[in-house]
């Protein structure tokens, strides 16, 4: 199938026949144009050939100034699979209420002259990168998105690159709470437990009280409950049950959670009722902390409920 320049209904990129020549790859001036009364028809028209992600925003719209360049630099990795079509809303009312638009930013997903999808607001890049997964292969060697990068780089200890990635993605996204959790994550990685939590505070009540968010407040408890380097190296030899505790918990705190909840576990064996059942209950915090679907949560959840029953 040849996708055409909406314009002029020249091909943009090379017939699927084998004989066909190779086409220079298509232009930003081909790929993303602006929608008015003059061309809206032919647009639907082209739909029929190619794809179309129209993009509906208006000047006065903030987060608009955020999607908009994000869609066009994933046009240009899509390379003509589809098309993208911007329709200003206050200069073409008509058009916006002739397409039910009654906010913005507004992207519909138009192909052979219908609408197939929808979505409206300012997405992060990897929610609008696996919506377009949906309906289109991923395009080679496509770059990482800015949550993939800020999530790898904390990884991998980097928190001065991931706390840059996440600030932005919050500027970009003040209302997607899940980055600034992942800030409080970062933050208490860098030892910035007080400014966690003060972050953590601000959230609304659902999101102040939801598993993401309890599981940086159990870290945070964490790195202050834990023995010093002084009170660890006092702990040494000892192996009652009161430094077995603090050893886990520095363990935990220092990030070796695998040790640390090893420690806790076998401390629940030998000593159940050492500080009123604290191995168990710090076991449960450690599960927050990771969250759910970690795979030691699953792991040690599984050896707690064979233990406990």
């Amino acid at each position: 199938m040849s996708i055409v320049d909406p314009r002029s209904g020249a091909p943009l990129t090379a017939n699927e026949s084998a004989d066909a020549p190779t086409q220079a790859a298509p232009t930003d001036e081909q790929l993303i144009i602006d929608v008015d009364r003059d061309n809206i028809q032919q647009l639907l028209e082209v739909s029929m050939q190619v794809p179309v992600l129209l993009d509906c925003w208006a000047p006065w719209c903030q987060p608009c100034k955020t999607l908009t360049p994000m869609l066009e630099k994933l046009t240009r990795e899509y390379a003509g699979t589809f098309i993208l079509a911007k329709l200003n809303i206050d200069e073409n009312q008509d058009i916006a209420a002739q397409l039910g638009v009654r906010s913005v930013p507004d992207v519909k997903l138009i192909s052979q002259g219908g609408l197939v999808d929808q979505f409206q607001g300012a997405l992060p890049e990897k929610e609008i990168r696996e919506w377009l997964g949906r309906y289109f292969p991923a395009p080679e060697a496509a770059p990482a998105s800015p949550e993939e990068q800020a999530a790898e780089a904390l990884e991998r200890g980097d928190t001065a690159t991931a706390r840059a990635l996440y600030e932005q993605l919050m500027q970009a996204h003040p209302e997607h709470y899940p980055y600034q959790v992942a800030l409080a994550r970062t933050l208490v990685a860098e030892g910035r437990g007080e400014d966690a939590r003060a972050l953590l505070d601000n959230l609304p009540p659902e999101e102040r009280d939801a598993p993401a968010a309890r599981g940086v407040r159990a870290s945070i408890e964490f790195t202050e409950e834990a023995p010093d380097d002084d009170e660890l190296a006092a702990l040494a030899g000892r192996d009652d049950s009161e430094a077995r505790y603090k050893r886990a918990l520095r363990q935990v705190a220092d990030g070796d959670y695998e040790a640390g909840l090893e420690g806790l576990l076998e401390l629940m064996k030998r000593d159940r009722a050492y500080g009123d059942d604290a191995a168990r209950l710090t076991l449960l915090r450690v599960f927050d902390a990771l969250g759910a679907d970690h795979p030691l949560t699953v792991t040690y959840r599984r050896r707690l409920f064979t233990l406990l029953y």
